[in-house]
């Protein structure tokens, strides 16, 4: 059975999911968790945890699952968006269509590779590619120290089919302070809640 949209959902016109995509070493969990704390008194945003098959890692905002139970929940319907990258499955829970029905903006880490899935799911899909040059998505993935050198490199050459940099919404540059990337994707969240439903009849 097909996923229902939020539009089918009752979502108000200024509910929206945005999906946050970029190249591994990009720093989206980092920009994200900044814009997160800018944004604490706005209760009209929030940041769900998304699901992995993976032990729980303090840098990043998931849940742990086990693969067994990720599978069966997915069957179950229990996702909204869901892929693999990386020998791992990642997912964002179906509790989310609740919270863009309600009219929040909702903000997820998500694969490129979900996008067309993202757009076609909810009315107001919006997408934001946060991105930085390769030298340094490499460095920053050397120091975090999860994988070796080959995993790393397997990383800076994945390609995503289908995602080009022109089908993002906003495109914000962070190869510079972090400060600067987490105001831009907050200013830019808070500019999709003052986006109001269209009037009847208009």
């Amino acid at each position: 059975m097909a996923a229902a949209s939020s539009e089918a959902l009752g979502a108000p016109a200024r509910g929206a999911f945005v999906g946050v995509v970029g190249p591994s070493g990009a720093g989206k969990d980092s920009v994200m968790s900044r814009a997160q704390a800018l944004l604490r008194r706005d209760v009209s945003i929030v940041f769900p945890q998304r699901i992995v098959t993976r032990s729980p890692d303090a840098a990043e905002n998931n849940v742990s699952m086990s693969a067994s139970d990720f599978e069966r929940i997915g069957k179950g319907g229990g996702f909204a968006l869901a892929w693999s990258a990386h020998d791992l499955s990642y997912a964002v829970p179906v509790k989310v269509d609740s919270l863009v029905a309600q009219g929040m903006v909702v903000v997820v880490n998500v694969s490129r590779s979900v996008v067309p899935a993202l757009r076609q799911r909810y009315a107001r899909g919006v997408v934001v590619l946060i991105d930085a040059p390769v030298d340094l998505r490499r460095a920053r993935l050397a120091q975090r120290g999860r994988e070796d050198d080959l995993a790393v490199t397997a990383r800076l050459k994945r390609a995503v089919g289908g995602f080009v940099p022109a089908d993002a919404d906003i495109v914000i540059d962070n190869s510079g302070p972090i400060e600067r990337s987490a105001e831009a994707l907050a200013n830019y969240l808070a500019s999709l809640t003052t986006i109001q439903a269209p009037a009847e009849n208009a």
